[in-house]
């Protein structure tokens, strides 16, 4: 099975068009988060993949880093109702429009940046393979959980 990567135009176009089709009404089939919050929380994910600074990770999860890393870039799905990292809970009310926004452009800073490796602030030294594939499989875990 081939692992897809958000750097491949036509997958980055599929993500695109799933994303075009949420609204400010879309509701998850399970999880916390309304629309706005997990385009936001996407969005973070990303950017912190692009080299925004990770803060707030506990003592406690650091030296798994690693284990993390192993089931990021696993083609395991992830389990619904997952904890996450506490920078990107979104809990907050956010804008659905603006949070859009913000994800299709970080999805564009990820591209422009390009197919290189890069080291993550908690899983350390990651491929461009398993960069790409990451962000695809955690947009199409969350992409999947609103129904799209």
């Amino acid at each position: 099975m081939t692992k897809k990567d958000l750097f491949d135009a036509s997958t980055f176009e599929e993500m695109v068009g799933r994303i075009s089709k949420l609204t400010p009404t879309t509701t998850p089939e399970w999880g916390k988060m309304n629309v706005a919050q997990m385009l936001a929380h996407c969005a973070e994910v990303i950017d912190v993949g692009n080299g925004k600074p990770l803060k707030g990770t506990p003592w406690y999860l650091k030296p798994f880093g690693g284990i993390v890393k192993k089931m990021v870039v696993s083609q395991k799905p992830y389990p619904k109702d997952l904890g996450t990292h506490p920078q990107y809970v979104m809990s907050e009310p956010e804008d659905f429009n603006a949070q859009k926004e913000r994800l299709l452009l970080s999805m564009k800073a990820m591209i422009a940046l390009g197919r290189v490796a890069k080291k993550h602030p908690l899983m350390g030294h990651m491929t461009a393979e398993e960069r790409g594939f990451a962000q695809y499989k955690h947009l199409d875990h969350h992409l999947t959980q609103f129904g799209v």
